[in-house]
C-alpha cells in the first residue's frame, strides 16, 4: 500500500487543495531524491550540484561552455556559479581558459580527472536511478516525465 504525503508528514488536517498537495508532494519527492544523491556522492568528494556541473560539461565536449551557459543548464538555480567553478577548478575537476578571439569569454571544460570521476560513478548512479524507480512501469515513467514537464511549462 502506498503511504500518502499526508500520512508521511503526519499532517492531521487535509491539504487546502489538490494543487497544494501535488506541489508539496513534488517538493518532498525532490528533496528525498536530492538527499539520496548527496549521500551517495559524499564519499567521492562531490555534491549534487558539482555532479550536475560535471555532467553538463561532459555533455558539452569538446567545446566547453561559458559560466552563464553552465548556469542556464543547471537543474537547480545557482546564484554563485563563479565561486562553485572556482572550487571545482581548485579540486582539478574542471579547467577554464580565455578564448583567443574574445578575451572576455572564459570557456569551462571538464578535466581528465572530472571525466575519470564520472566514469567511476556512472554505473552506480544508473543503478540507483533504476532502483528508486523500479516500482514504476515504462509507461508510468513516461507519464511522470510528461506530467512534470506540463507542470514546469504551465507557470
Amino acid at each position: 500500500m502506498v503511504i500518502t504525503l499526508q500520512e508521511e508528514i503526519k499532517q492531521t488536517k487535509p491539504f487546502s487543495s489538490l494543487e497544494q498537495e501535488a506541489h508539496l508532494s513534488v517538493i518532498r519527492t525532490a528533496a528525498i531524491l536530492a538527499d539520496e544523491v548527496d549521500q551517495f556522492l559524499k564519499p567521492y568528494g562531490l555534491t549534487g550540484t558539482q555532479y550536475n556541473v560535471l555532467r553538463i560539461l561532459r555533455g558539452s565536449e569538446p567545446g566547453g561552455l561559458c559560466r552563464n551557459e553552465v548556469r542556464d543548464r543547471m537543474l537547480t538555480r545557482m546564484p554563485d556559479m563563479t565561486r562553485l567553478l572556482d572550487r571545482m577548478e581548485e579540486a582539478g575537476l574542471i579547467v577554464r581558459s580565455r578564448e583567443r578571439d574574445d578575451r572576455r569569454m572564459v570557456s569551462t571544460r571538464i578535466s581528465a580527472e572530472g571525466q575519470r570521476l564520472l566514469a567511476e560513478i556512472d554505473e552506480a548512479v544508473q543503478t540507483r536511478h533504476k532502483s528508486r524507480f523500479s516500482g514504476l512501469s515504462e509507461s508510468e515513467l513516461r507519464a511522470v516525465i510528461e506530467i512534470l514537464a506540463k507542470v514546469r511549462q504551465s507557470g
